[in-house]
């Protein structure tokens, strides 16, 4: 799961590496969730960075609302790993690179 905005310079910065993660693991679902601002600025990021995988907009702010509250979410693009059964296995990384995220999806193929 990739929490991301296309207003993001951290998480457009990071898109070449989830390109490769998904090389890498093609196998795995790949979940974006975005607070883009508007339905608009939201698909028009999915064209321009060529993001590939399934698409939700969070319709909420992302600091303060009820999903980042849940999460914890302090920054983003946030990568949070799910098993086969939907049970977290990586709670927090911030770059799609992350050791810890590569070698849990390794785990959990």
């Amino acid at each position: 799961m990739d929490v991301w905005a296309s207003w993001c310079p951290d998480c457009i910065k990071g898109m070449p590496k989830v390109e490769a993660l998904q090389k890498q693991f093609p196998e795995a679902v790949y979940l974006f969730l975005s607070y883009d601002k508007t339905p608009e600025s939201w698909a028009k990021g999915i064209e321009k960075y060529a993001v590939k995988g399934e698409h939700y907009l969070i319709l909420s702010k992302w600091k303060g609302g009820t999903f980042s509250n849940s999460i914890d979410l302090d920054w983003i693009p946030r990568y949070i790993v799910l098993d086969k059964t939907g049970k977290i296995a990586l709670y927090r990384a911030i770059e799609a690179d992350d050791e810890k995220l590569i070698s849990t999806i390794k785990n959990l193929n």
